[in-house]
């Protein structure tokens, strides 16, 4: 029997780069939601743009949330920002602290990402290569929004590019602290102008065979490029930068898109990662929100 988890307010599921709601007939949070709604939630996924910076995809989730708001007759809801889209909550709920409950950030990079760092050095400005990487990086945000109903939105891949890199995380986090942890690798304030800041994350487990999964493969591929968190990462975050607020745990079993999905061969592991949201929302019923 599925457990009641009933937060007193929506929880908005906000996805990060290259993210999106439905494509066809494929849903990136569609296991999340599923789970959630069964446990009595109201549960809405915003439409942001595929790539740009924080503050851009910020402002649209802000848009949405007061449109949340009315439709629900809610005062306050609850974000739970997956990857870049911890960034976008963060903003939200800097600029609209009296419309956020809480932000939890999942798999967030939130003092930047080594794979970014790396990316962007390989991008020389001003020559063909960035041309072409924002060229067809671009393209592929505009097709997933195309076939994601969010035709309208813009979309700047080098954009979204710089704003996850070490330099422009530090750069957002200047303006936007709240919840940051004051050392490397601590906890941050749980609680900032009335909102309640969570995270957790996960590393890719140490040594593991080559994944059969494509999902899991690209991430492993990915973790090689990490230099300060090398072997504390999960192909796209690093386990410290992912710290923000009440810090639930950075070190599940769980790779980038783990945190997402159940990929094949799941069921053995001990943490459920899909059911890590059911229990998050039986804390934040229990903390009132």
């Amino acid at each position: 029997m599925q457990r009641n988890a009933t937060t007193r307010y929506p929880i908005l599921l906000v996805h990060g780069l290259f993210g999106f709601e439905r494509i066809g007939h494929v849903e990136l949070f569609r296991d999340v939601k599923d789970v959630l709604k069964a446990a009595g939630n109201r549960v809405f996924v915003p439409h942001l743009s595929a790539t740009h910076k924080n503050e851009i995809r910020g402002e649209q989730l802000l848009t949405q949330i007061e449109a949340v708001l009315r439709g629900t007759g809610a005062s306050k809801v609850n974000l739970i920002g997956h990857s870049q889209g911890a960034l976008a909550a963060r903003y939200a709920a800097a600029l609209a602290p009296h419309s956020v409950a809480s932000v939890t950030s999942v798999s967030g990079p939130n003092h930047g990402s080594e794979l970014a760092d790396f990316l962007r050095k390989a991008l020389i400005p001003g020559r063909l290569p960035e041309i072409v990487a924002q060229s067809v990086a671009t393209l592929f945000a505009d097709l997933l929004s195309l076939l994601s109903g969010s035709i309208s939105l813009p979309q700047n891949a080098v954009a979204a590019l710089n704003a996850l890199t070490t330099e422009g995380v530090g750069d957002f986090n200047d303006k936007y602290p709240q919840g940051l942890p004051q050392s490397w690798g601590g906890q941050g304030p749980a609680q900032v102008n009335d909102v309640q800041y969570y995270s957790w994350s996960g590393v890719l487990p140490a040594n593991a065979p080559r994944s059969l999964d494509p999902a899991q493969r690209i991430c492993q591929e990915m973790a090689q490029y990490f230099t300060t968190e090398a072997q504390q990462n999960d192909g796209f975050v690093g386990r410290f930068s992912s710290h923000l607020g009440h810090v639930i745990r950075s070190d599940y079993p769980m790779d980038h898109l783990g945190s997402l999905r159940r990929s094949p061969g799941d069921n053995h592991l001990v943490h459920d990662p899909i059911q890590l949201y059911v229990e998050h929302a039986m804390r934040l019923q229990a903390a009132g929100l």
